[in-house]
C-alpha cells in the first residue's frame, strides 16, 4: 500500500513539475480580428494596425496569428530597414498558408509586412514590440527627475510588465516547490 501511494505522488509530483513548464503565452489575432491583414481600405486605416499592436502588451511565448487568404496574400518577417522600405527580397521569414502563426521567442521589435507586391506600401504591415520580463530598475532616490538624462525615444513606448502572481508562476518555481514537498512527505 505505502509502495502505491508514494507512486501515485510521484506521479502527481511529475504531472505538477510538468505543468509548471508549459508554455503560458496568448494567441493575438492581427488587429483584433481575423479579417484584418489586409491592404486598409482608406488612408485612415493605414496605421490601425500600429495603433492596434501599441495598445496590446506582447510578451515572450505569445503568439500572432495572421489569417488571410492563402495564395493571394502572405506575411513576411523582416528587419527594421526592410519594413521601411516594404522591402520583400530579404525576409527573415515567410509564410503563405493563410493561417500564420508566430511564436515570440524574444523580447524586441518584431517587423511584419505583406509579401504581395504593393501591399506593404499600401499600408499592410505591423510592428510588434514584445516586452522584456525582467524587472525594472527604479532610480536612485537622488537623481531628480529635473536632472536625469533624457534618453531620445527610437520606437514605441513599452510599459514594464507589472509584478504579478502569474509572473512568479511562469517559471514553474511555485508548482515545482509543492510537487517536491507532496513528494517528499510521502517518502518520510
Amino acid at each position: 500500500m505505502a509502495v502505491s501511494s508514494s507512486f501515485s505522488l510521484f506521479i502527481l509530483f511529475l504531472v505538477f513539475a510538468f505543468a509548471a513548464t508549459a508554455p503560458m503565452g496568448k494567441d493575438y489575432i492581427v488587429g483584433g480580428k481575423p479579417d484584418a491583414w489586409k491592404v486598409p481600405s482608406s488612408e485612415s486605416e493605414c496605421d490601425s494596425l500600429n495603433k492596434w499592436a501599441e495598445g496590446v502588451r506582447f510578451n515572450v511565448e505569445d503568439h500572432l496569428i495572421f489569417t488571410y487568404e492563402a495564395g493571394k496574400d502572405s506575411v513576411f518577417e523582416v528587419s527594421k530597414e526592410n519594413y521601411v522600405s516594404c522591402n520583400t527580397s530579404s525576409a527573415i521569414k515567410k509564410y503563405n498558408d493563410g493561417k500564420t502563426k508566430v511564436r515570440f521567442d524574444f523580447s524586441g521589435p518584431y517587423y511584419f509586412i505583406s509579401g504581395e507586391k504593393g501591399h506593404c506600401e499600401k499600408g499592410e504591415k505591423v510592428t510588434v514590440v514584445v516586452i522584456s520580463q525582467r524587472s525594472i530598475v527604479s532610480p536612485s532616490p537622488s537623481a531628480s527627475p529635473a536632472s536625469a538624462p533624457v534618453a531620445p525615444v527610437q520606437g514605441p513606448a513599452v510599459a514594464p510588465s507589472p509584478k504579478s502572481s502569474a509572473n512568479v508562476l511562469q517559471g514553474g518555481g511555485v508548482l515545482m516547490a509543492m510537487g517536491v514537498v507532496v513528494a517528499a512527505m510521502c517518502f518520510f
